[in-house]
């Protein structure tokens, strides 16, 4: 049986690798060194491809792992042989993300864009009254990892969080109140923060579109860490060049990459990073990522069920 291994992995992590599937060979190329050859050998890819249609070649495979939580691309309607499993990466990404956002948040909040950007031109000026953090009314919308970790994190701060979830279910202790999607145009005006970290498809696109921008509080801050397209990238900037929203803070963004002429670049109390919250940035998340595929190496091996499995219709994790 072949293995294609594709993420960034340590000698130390390779061994993890080949200890949960013994006597297997196992190939370590990056996404940018797979070749066709690779592809059309592998019985089980662990890691993302460098373009998912790169799956036409994969003509023996039986289960492809990813190290994404995000599934775009994998689930096209005969894009992987049949029968062949998706797996995601769902678990790995919380702590990382959620300490990005919250710097974010704070940076906003304190005006620390503000300051660096005087720092840079040598300017001793102060930017004048900043805002609290704690207190806050938080929504997040997306409440699997990510949107958790955030969660939790804001209420030890002592904020005030609603979350929002395709399906309700019950109502963790940590959360104030849960809803579903159909509340959010309620609760769009009552938030200071809005926090999203939703899956790019059709059902996500511009969620926070520009009628429910609209419905922002004049303070309230936006930060996005799942998919750009999630917000009307256009009617965001149009918000902050107007003041009509406090703030900003994008990881994500569409189109992306962003163009270097968007406006949003420019834009007052905007914080954009190139979508690298995640990622291996944190190395303690690739080592999350190995751990994870270790421990469903060895199932597979065993014939046990597969964790993360993602159900192909919706995109998200079974």
């Amino acid at each position: 049986m072949y293995i294609l291994v594709t993420p960034p992995v340590n000698e130390r992590q390779k061994e993890k690798l080949t200890i949960a599937a013994p006597g297997q060979e196992f190939i370590f190329h990056i996404k940018p060194e797979v070749t066709k050859e690779d592809l059309q050998k592998a019985d089980i890819i662990l890691g993302n491809l460098e373009d998912p249609k790169q799956l036409k070649f994969c003509e023996n495979l039986k289960w492809i792992q990813l190290n994404n939580a995000g599934t775009e691309g994998y689930c096209v309607p005969g894009r992987l042989p049949e029968n062949a499993l998706l797996a995601n990466a769902t678990g790995a990404y919380g702590l990382a993300i959620s300490e990005h956002m919250i710097g974010c948040l704070f940076e906003l909040r304190k005006k620390l864009h503000l300051y660096y950007r005087n720092q840079l031109v040598h300017q001793w000026k102060s930017e004048g009254f900043v805002d609290v953090v704690e207190g806050s009314n938080v929504l997040v919308i997306g409440l699997g990892d990510i949107g958790t970790a955030f969660g939790k994190k804001m209420k030890a701060l002592g904020c005030h969080i609603v979350g929002i979830k395709r399906r309700i279910g019950e109502k963790p202790d940590w959360l104030d109140g849960l809803y579903g999607m159909e509340d959010l145009e309620k609760l769009l005006p009552w938030a200071d923060v809005v926090a999203m970290s939703l899956p790019g498809n059709a059902a996500t696109y511009h969620t926070l579109s520009c009628e429910r921008i609209a419905l922002l509080k004049k303070n309230a801050v936006v930060i996005n860490v799942g998919r750009g397209s999630a917000i009307d990238t256009d009617a965001l900037s149009d918000a902050l060049y107007a003041g009509k929203i406090g703030g900003a803070a994008l990881d994500v963004t569409d189109p992306e990459p962003l163009p270097a002429d968007h406006p949003i670049w420019d834009a007052p109390n905007a914080v954009i990073t190139p979508h690298i919250s995640g990622g291996f940035a944190l190395p303690e998340t690739l080592e999350q990522i190995v751990d994870l595929f270790a421990e469903n190496l060895r199932r597979y091996m065993a014939g046990e069920a597969l964790g993360n499995l993602v159900n192909m219709e919706t995109g998200y994790k079974e």
